[in-house]
């Protein structure tokens, strides 16, 4: 996978049943090709042992502030240079007193402090440090550490979490470490670039199922995973996203918002509720062209006659938004079987849009990568087929150019 994460990232665990989940990430960062080194506070090995994590990292887990093996002594120094970021999952209520307050009196809090700077954008920054806050939900509640986050937000300390639900204690509540996955999600996410910062996307995903009666229906093969994919990849880059979703079997992307909807009306009239709030507009959904023109009140019985089905055609959502007064920036889909170019370049000029991905359905539709050619007035670009994230990045970052060529 072509990804940031390939980068290095030093992993601290801290002191709380939370610890086995670190185990998980430590896994999914290093098959997604990162190169993990964690560092594992006292606390943290009375959960976990440096075993699990050397075994899952193939690298060798640090515990000690004044362990002599590193050269210089130092891998409070050495330890984050190079790194993409600190990651410290679980964040104990502890650790992030310290960090809040400026303590260093072990390895992991020395380092945290001392984590180099980089040029990021034309400008220094240090390495991100990145904590996943896990503990008791009264201790999460209690003022002090209500104080410490705020403080360690001021910082520049990124707070993931914590979540919501059942804890080891028997009570439940937020203070509830993030799930592995979630993590992962966002510790890639920090390292995109924010193309997109500060812009509002909605965008439209799945197929749409246009009932014939109670239990049939007019829909397509369309799993929703692109359009997924570019919510994610669009909040990765800085925006804030809609998700407006035909029926898809798709989890949500983290810190995206979803509008759940079945017909082309329903999609149409979700996305003009809320297109005037938003900046960019990304029309994905494969939107059924046609629907019944009555649909029957009751299950239509088996019979061996032939029956008839007149359709009527569904709103052009894109066209409608495309053609509004003040019309966000406008990205369409075509997805054809046959003569792409010359469809999807048609389509675009007929809609106006500046912008339109296409690809034939028998290289995408459905399946977990794609391959797709970018239409615009500079005429076409085809992108390496590729997963559908790493498309969908390549997608909004074109959008990110095209939107501010300076930037």
């Amino acid at each position: 996978m072509n990804s940031p994460s390939t980068r290095r990232i030093v992993l601290g665990v801290t002191g709380g049943i939370a610890a086995y989940k670190a185990a998980e990430l430590t896994r999914l960062l290093v098959k997604d090709g990162a190169d993990v080194h964690v560092v594992l506070t006292q606390g943290g090995a009375h959960f976990v042992t440096p075993v699990t994590f050397q075994a899952l990292s193939g690298n060798r887990v640090w515990t000690d502030l004044w362990d002599a093996s590193m050269q210089n002594n130092m891998a409070h120094i050495d330890l984050t240079r190079g790194a993409q970021a600190v990651v410290v999952a679980p964040a104990s209520a502890d650790f992030l007193a310290k960090l809040a307050n400026g303590m260093a009196d072990d390895l992991l809090t020395t380092l945290c402090l001392a984590r180099p700077r980089q040029q990021v954008d034309g400008a220094q920054h240090a390495c991100a440090l990145l904590v996943a806050p896990a503990m008791n939900r009264q201790m999460w509640d209690n003022p002090a550490t209500q104080r410490n986050i705020a403080r360690l937000r001021e910082d520049g300390v990124v707070i993931l979490g914590p979540g919501c639900g059942e804890q080891a204690c028997g009570e439940s509540g937020d203070g509830r470490m993030l799930e592995p996955e979630e993590l992962f999600e966002e510790i890639i996410a920090q390292s995109q670039p924010k193309v997109l910062s500060g812009r509002r996307v909605l965008l439209t995903a799945g197929p749409t199922f246009e009932p014939i009666d109670p239990v049939r229906g007019i829909t397509n093969s369309s799993s929703g995973k692109m359009g997924y994919a570019l919510a994610r990849a669009a909040r990765e880059a800085g925006a804030s996203v809609t998700l407006v979703s035909g029926p898809v079997a798709l989890t949500t992307p983290r810190g995206v918002g979803r509008v759940d909807v079945q017909t082309a009306r329903d999609m149409r009239n979700a996305v003009m509720a809320r297109v005037g709030d938003n900046d960019i507009f990304i029309a994905v959904a494969a939107v059924a062209d046609y629907r019944p023109a009555q649909v029957a009140e009751h299950k239509i019985k088996k019979s061996r006659e032939s029956r008839a089905l007149t359709l009527e055609a569904n709103p052009d959502i894109l066209a409608e938004v495309a053609a509004l007064p003040k019309p966000p920036f406008c990205v369409g889909f075509a997805a054809e079987s046959e003569r792409l170019e010359e469809y999807a370049s048609a389509k675009r000029i007929a809609k106006r849009i500046p912008l339109i991905v296409g690809n034939l359905v028998q290289e995408g539709l459905g399946a977990d990568d794609n391959r797709v050619i970018l239409f615009d007035d500079n005429g076409s670009t085809p992108l390496a087929p590729a997963g559908k994230l790493d498309v969908a990045r390549q997608v909004v970052a074109r959008i990110g150019r095209m939107i501010d060529p300076h930037r």
